[in-house]
């Protein structure tokens, strides 16, 4: 079984969208295996996103990313990164199209709302940042 890693980014946390999207994933038919809520450090901020250190806005999503607290979940299920990036939508909410999770609440491209890994490599690197494997529970 699939599984990837979801992150309510401090923006959507504010405004008291992590149930919203939690539910809008689980009704994919996906199942949620693990949840936390945690205020990132920088130096895991820098790890989840290493990706694109170098990038002139590494520092502003680093920066943003610990600036509040963000909402970490697990998801199993048949295609489960490819089904959350379709329900996410494009990284821009602007271009993200209505129905998408970063369409319909994501203020600007850093604070779209969530993050979603984009293969199953990463998201197995992301979900053991986050979660021990005593901390995923198993479901049927």
């Amino acid at each position: 079984m699939e599984r990837s890693l979801v992150i309510v980014k401090p923006d959507a946390v504010a405004r008291n969208l992590g149930g919203t999207i939690i539910s809008r994933l689980e009704a994919l038919g996906l199942k949620l295996v693990a949840l936390k809520m945690l205020r990132m450090t920088e130096e895991l901020a820098q790890k989840q996103y290493a990706v694109h250190k170098g990038k002139p806005f590494f520092n502003e999503l680093v920066q943003y990313m610990t600036s509040a607290p963000v909402i970490a979940a697990v998801f199993e299920g048949e295609n489960a990164v490819e089904a959350i990036r379709k329900a996410a939508g494009l990284t821009d909410p602007a271009r993200a199209g209505k129905g998408t999770i970063r369409g319909d609440y994501g203020l600007s491209v850093t604070r779209n709302s969530v993050h979603a890994s984009d293969s199953t490599e990463t998201a197995e690197k992301e979900i053991k940042l986050f979660f021990s494997e005593k901390e995923i529970v198993h479901r049927e």
